[in-house]
């Protein structure tokens, strides 16, 4: 196939569905800001997990990923409908932790890059 894997391509166009639903179609207020990153599909496309992050405090995180749960049937009768499969896939929404990940790893290299340049200054005063 020339164009990638058939589960890779049904991930994308379910990411992009999803995400289409929640800016439009769900009305549910405990959805915050919520932004899908990545959706993995099984090989046999019976199972789609569909990785989200959201902006708040975990209490709004909580009310978030209970108001994604529940529109969960909504969405898999939506995607069934919307891109013509035969059976669509059972949706599991997670929290995606990379990014709290990445945004750590990039504090920790900015204090690196900080504590070398500091320590040379000190160290030309002492030289002289």
């Amino acid at each position: 196939m020339g164009q990638g894997s058939r589960p890779d391509r049904v991930a994308d166009q379910i990411r992009a569905e999803v995400s289409s639903m929640i800016s439009r179609d769900l009305q549910d207020p405990g959805i915050g800001f919520v932004t899908i990153t990545r959706v993995q599909v099984s090989p046999d496309l019976q199972h789609a997990r569909v990785f989200y992050t959201s902006l708040g405090d975990s209490a709004a995180r909580k009310n978030t990923t209970r108001a994604l749960e529940h529109a969960s049937s909504f969405m898999r009768r939506e995607i069934g409908q919307r891109l013509r499969l035969r059976r669509s896939p059972e949706l599991e929404f997670i929290f995606d932790e990379s990014i709290g990940h990445q945004d750590r790893i990039e504090q920790l290299l900015q204090e690196l890059k900080a504590e070398p340049a500091a320590g040379t200054d000190t160290n030309d005063d002492d030289s002289d």
